[in-house]
């Protein structure tokens, strides 16, 4: 003989979630569960890539505070992270400069470096992107799982109506709170993997331009045996001379000629 359902404590809110989900049963509690999981690990995803893409941005401050500064580019190697994402580039380089000269078959040194830095730099981008597919899963599916409840919440409210002979709120109210508890969490693991999906490739592409830019600075270094390099804000090269005159930021105060023009500053006629 199966006993009552005891009653329910003073106070006690009978149309709550954990009301709901033991009305729903099996199904409600594996759309909340299958819900609640892809949530924890939606943002697990969004600290761990938040974390990866901050360490990225530091090192690219450290390539432009110091890197360029050293006179060999191994040396330079040293001053980066053994795992840092510029320390992969560099390390490639080094690597592939050292296999051109072991070919057998000779190839332009320019196509061979630019192809073995476009791989690394490719292999960054690869590992940088890893985890944002299941976040744009969870963007575009949570919706439906939570809808899947909402439908199985209604289909047991119309049962109810329909054993009872009557729409009463008392036959019909957990079926449909069930339903909709199930349509809002949906929505709440949705729209934040959303978002976070958005912000991780706007900072993945943010960071894959900086990397972009180092590799064909260090194309560039490498193809002119060091005499090309970049410059972060060097004073030096915009300072005047000493003992130069500053009229128009020229010796002796005089304008550039520009084409067409004469140096007295009328414009020659072109033909």
């Amino acid at each position: 003989m199966a006993t009552p359902a005891a009653a329910p404590t003073a106070g006690a809110n009978p149309y709550g979630l954990l009301p709901a989900l033991e009305q729903g049963g099996i199904i409600a509690w594996s759309v909340f569960i299958i819900l609640v999981g892809m949530s924890i690990f939606s943002f697990y995803i969004l600290f761990t890539k938040l974390m990866q893409q901050q360490k990225i941005i530091n090192q690219g401050r450290k390539v432009r505070s110091g890197f360029w500064n050293s006179p060999s580019l191994r040396e330079a190697s040293t001053k980066l992270d053994s795992k840092s994402a510029y320390r992969a580039i560099v390390d490639d380089a080094l690597l592939a400069q050292e296999q051109h000269g072991k070919l057998t078959d000779p190839i332009d040194q320019h196509d061979w470096m630019a192809n073995s830095l476009a791989r690394s730099q490719g292999s960054i981008g690869a590992r940088l992107g890893e985890g944002l597919a299941f976040l744009a899963t969870v963007g575009s599916t949570a919706p439906f799982i939570g809808l899947f409840g909402t439908v199985i919440g209604i289909y047991r409210a119309l049962i109810k109506i329909g054993m009872a002979g009557q729409a009463s709120i008392d036959a019909v109210a957990g079926p449909v709170g069930e339903a909709l508890i199930m349509t809002a969490l949906g929505l709440v693991v949705a729209v934040p993997a959303v978002l976070a999906y958005n912000w991780l490739i706007r900072r993945n592409k943010s960071i894959m331009e900086d990397l972009a830019a180092f590799t064909n600075d260090l194309h560039g270094f490498l193809m002119s045996g060091g005499s090309v390099k970049p410059r972060f804000g060097d004073a030096k090269a915009s300072a005047p001379r000493t003992g130069a005159t500053t009229t128009a930021g020229n010796p002796g105060g005089r304008q550039p000629v520009r084409t067409g023009a004469t140096q007295t500053g009328a414009e020659t006629p072109t033909v």
